[in-house]
């Protein structure tokens, strides 16, 4: 592979970050009918952190794109059909989309293959447990007693995340951080390889990465999202840092490839 700046229609020293979509039915202006969408705080995010965010079709061909790519982003978005590591459905759980769900899984597996940097975002750090071998808990306030991770649809829930000293999260956010999530769903058995490097205080694993790897990270919270509303002046979380250290990896990746 060629240096940053030698492919053609690409900004010299920015790396390509593929960002996976959903794939929904929406209304905007006049228009009502099946889209290929994202939040904008993604793509912003990867824009800010001084990548060129590339948005990713829940299509298995959108896997082809992987070797041209420098970096992948797993989205967050809707539960995990259960059939894919095993488990009866809960009936908390959401309808599946197999479309993403196979895209996402072909996506993962390429750049694994390839060996560029990944962040797996909410659904995203799902993916990569299940992918490898791991398995979910369907519905988290069954086990924990509470919704804090997931107060109310449509809003994020703020949670304290202790990060393990010497991690990749460590690393970009500090020893602790506190974090916008927004799920109901969280890992259980983990996927090969995977090691926890992030806790919340009822213990819900809110980080992993993959051993081996310079850089393979899964978060179960939002780092797309704006700093966290409420947090003490001077010390607010703006956990975009993530993405920073995604583009940094890539960065020091294609380094190593000229």
């Amino acid at each position: 592979m060629g240096s940053s700046g030698s492919r053609p229609g690409r900004a010299p020293g920015r790396p390509l970050v593929g960002v996976t979509a959903y794939g929904e039915r929406a209304s905007y202006l006049v228009w009502e009918h099946d889209t290929v969408l994202l939040p904008r705080t993604y793509p912003d995010a990867v824009f800010r952190a001084g990548g060129v965010p590339v948005l990713l079709p829940p299509r298995t061909e959108a896997a082809d794109a992987v070797d041209r790519l420098d970096a992948l982003v797993l989205a967050g978005g809707p539960d995990i059909d259960p059939d894919r590591y095993g488990a009866e459905r809960d009936p908390h759980t959401g309808p599946p989309r197999p479309e993403r769900d196979a895209a996402e899984y072909a996506l993962l597996r390429r750049a694994l293959e390839v060996g560029i940097p990944v962040l797996g975002v909410c659904r995203g750090i799902q993916v990569l447990n299940t992918a490898l071998g791991g398995t979910l808990r369907q519905h988290l306030p069954d086990a924990l007693g509470h919704t804090g991770h997931n107060p109310t649809p449509g809003v994020f829930g703020t949670v304290d995340v202790a990060l393990e000293p010497g991690s990749r999260v460590h690393g970009a956010l500090g020893e602790r951080v506190r974090v916008q999530c927004h799920h109901h769903q969280g890992l259980d058995r983990l996927g090969d390889g995977l090691v926890v490097t992030g806790l919340a205080a009822d213990g819900t694993i809110e980080a992993v990465e993959l051993t081996g790897r310079e850089f393979v990270v899964g978060v179960q919270w939002h780092p797309e999202q704006d700093v966290v509303p409420g947090a003490a002046p001077g010390t607010a979380q703006d956990d975009r840092g993530l993405f920073a250290a995604l583009v940094a990896a890539a960065r020091d990746r294609e380094r190593e490839h000229v």
